[in-house]
């Protein structure tokens, strides 16, 4: 082993290739959607209390099945990162398929029948990985929070003023629908949709020529401002989405060529040392050939004054 540890480098690259010719070819992308259609089938089967009680032992042997499945999964895909751990890590998919896995072991999930139901059913949303179209729209609506908490803060304080304003006006002719501030919330939620519009106006303009103002208000604020301003955010949010994915699409294969450049540089040290030494020895040797030759050569003696002056 060299002192840089080259031949411990080599064995990760080497892992790290053969994991990645497993999980990148298109067979082990088919093969992992289809187990995870599988999983969700037998959850769906699950359902059926005779089922469950005929064929109990087999689902429980199916389920040790799917587990020793994606665990073999996670860690393959754990290995094609086996030289570069901290990208692993990097990918909220991986540590989403990685969480889901490694909870199925542990003692207390495993004890609760709920937690565990449900931690199986996480499963059926690791599909969003094989399908790009959906795994866009997924990284969109997670991308969308931010703004729609603020549509929910506005929408929110709109509620509240118009459902007072309703309560103050309405309450003594309508109880059914504002006699209290929560009615009236849930009244003006409803007509956020326009579903029962109809029906709600004619019945403040039995009460007042002047609610047709109150509810076309609402209507423009509610149903046409707020939900547009919202479809904006979930489409501006699903660009960004789209521009991500292809970015990391071409990191990845930016990477792949990369890593076969990483390869060969691992395997080419031990060829460039030998070559290294192999010149240092050779010029070694010219220099004591040359000490040599220089040693056995005479030195020319020095005329003195007295053989250099002429004879009288």
């Amino acid at each position: 082993m060299t002192h840089d540890g080259t031949p411990r480098s080599t064995a990760l690259h080497t892992l790290a290739s053969h994991c990645r010719a497993v999980t990148e070819a298109r067979w082990f992308a088919i093969a992992a959607f289809a187990l995870i259609l599988a999983n969700a089938a037998v959850l769906g089967v699950e359902t059926y209390a005779g089922v469950v009680q005929r064929w109990h032992d087999e689902l429980k042997l199916i389920e040790h099945g799917f587990l020793a499945l994606f665990t073999a999964e996670i860690l393959l895909r754990a290995g094609a990162h086996a030289d570069r751990p901290r990208d692993f890590f990097r990918d909220p998919w991986n540590l989403f398929d990685l969480a889901v896995v490694v909870c199925a072991f542990l003692p207390v999930v495993r004890e609760n029948a709920t937690v565990l139901r449900l931690l199986r059913l996480a499963r059926v949303l690791r599909a969003a990985r094989f399908l790009p179209q959906l795994r866009v729209v997924l990284v969109a609506v997670a991308r969308s929070v931010p703004g729609t908490m603020s549509f929910l803060l506005v929408g929110t304080l709109l509620l509240y003023v118009y459902a007072m304003v309703g309560w103050v006006f309405f309450a003594d002719d309508d109880p059914e629908h504002y006699g209290s501030l929560g009615r009236a919330v849930l009244t003006l939620f409803l007509l956020m949709t326009l579903d029962g519009l109809g029906d709600a106006v004619r019945a403040g303009l039995e009460i007042s020529r002047w609610s047709i103002v109150y509810y076309a208000s609402y209507v423009l604020f509610a149903s046409f401002v707020l939900v547009n301003v919202l479809i904006g955010v979930v489409i501006a949010s699903l660009d960004e989405a789209k521009d991500m994915e292809r970015d990391e699409e071409e990191d990845r294969e930016r990477a792949g060529d990369g890593g076969g450049d990483e390869v060969e540089r691992a395997e080419a040290p031990d060829t460039s040392e030998r070559e290294l030494r192999h010149r240092i020895a050779v010029t070694r040797q010219a220099l004591d050939d040359l000490e040599t030759s220089l040693a056995r050569t005479p030195a020319a003696r020095p005329h003195t004054a007295e053989e250099s002056a002429p004879s009288p």
